[in-house]
């Protein structure tokens, strides 16, 4: 806190980096830049992987023709950036969740594989090369993340807006865009821009309970991430909403019911949950290693509560058969709809 009384993180500008380790600048105004001097990376070391974490990969397939046509037109994924545990398998089935905006990431988050840094100027030609390379795989559900770009005024809500509109120019009929994007840092008119350009589905990880945010993702705050989701709704209605979180960072079982209630609360459409794996031993260390059953559950409970699609599994991540749950989300009939009384989303 600052003498005023308001939250002051720690921007990528207050981060220096020496002999490969991160350190704030003095009078940072936001104390240890993501804890690290505070966090034990050490712990999981003894638990044993469980037999339901073994994936068999698919022998059949066009990964090739993927990795080519990402080369070709100087594209990223975050299947590859993240580490993701289902990269092979949807690149066997010739999918792929395209990265905007390079891949480097103006926030360090404890348990992402991302890279940290300064962000190179945005390609302009990005947006084309994107809707060309959908089209050429043909894909019926398009997903479109990015780094966060803390750097750029809009947070990248303009770029993340002319792929839509690419897309939909160049591809007739056009497959559904899924856009996953960042907190914009609370900047709704930025969201306005990407709202208007029409995807069908707006993503926004919460990524874990508010309990660990110090820890997991201290530059972000799960409040404004909560208000994010809300203002999709209040500005359009009908536009379907999604976010995810990991399980197994130590969080407990009401802290994910009561996340669950947050979410529907603002009027979240879709949620996915998955096992958390970490990508080095410079991340944060797993806690446990959850059952399918625990995930099961979740599912269970997440339906009850009136998710449209719950994407519930060791392997699921947000854009995870991203096309089948969209589908699902729009031919769920959740009436009757639970009532649900409005709240007020304070940052304090």
């Amino acid at each position: 806190m600052n003498t005023q009384g308001k939250l002051t993180l720690p921007t990528y500008e207050s981060v220096v980096r020496t002999k490969g380790k991160i350190k704030p600048k003095p009078n940072a105004g936001g104390g240890s830049f993501c804890g690290a001097g505070n966090i034990d990376f050490v712990g999981d070391e003894k638990l044993k992987k469980p037999e339901w974490l073994k994936l068999s990969i698919p022998k059949n397939g066009d990964m090739a023709t993927v990795r080519n046509l990402l080369k070709e037109h100087s594209l990223l994924t975050v299947c590859e950036a993240a580490a993701c545990p289902n990269s092979r398998e949807c690149f066997h089935k010739g999918t792929a969740t395209f990265m905007a905006m390079g891949g480097m990431c103006t926030r360090k988050c404890n348990f992402c594989n991302v890279s940290f840094g300064r962000p190179e100027e945005l390609d302009p030609n990005e947006p084309t090369q994107i809707a060309e390379t959908t089209k050429a795989l043909k894909l019926r559900h398009l997903v479109v993340t990015s780094v966060t770009r803390d750097d750029l005024k809009d947070g990248g809500a303009a770029h993340f807006a002319k792929i839509v509109t690419e897309v939909h120019r160049l591809i007739d009929p056009a497959p559904a865009v899924e856009l996953l994007i960042p907190d914009l840092q609370g900047k709704w008119d930025a969201l306005q821009i990407i709202l208007d350009a029409g995807p069908d589905v707006l993503n926004h990880n919460v990524e874990t309970v508010p309990s660990l945010y110090s820890i997991v993702r201290p530059q972000a705050i799960y409040e404004r991430s909560l208000e994010l989701l809300a203002e999709v709704k209040k500005r359009k209605p009908k536009m379907i909403t999604k976010s995810g979180f990991m399980l197994g960072l130590g969080e407990t079982q009401e802290e994910v019911f009561a996340m669950m209630d947050d979410l529907r609360a603002v009027g979240c459409d879709c949620i996915t949950i998955g096992q958390y794996l970490r990508p080095s031993m410079k991340h944060l260390p797993i806690k446990q290693y959850v059952h399918p059953d625990i995930f099961a559950l979740y599912k269970k409970v997440g339906e009850e509560k009136g998710f449209k699609s719950v994407a519930s599994g060791p392997f699921v991540r947000s854009s995870y058969m991203a096309a089948d749950f969209y589908e699902e989300a729009l031919q769920r009939d959740l009436r009757p709809k639970p009532k649900v009384k409005p709240v007020q989303i304070k940052i304090k």
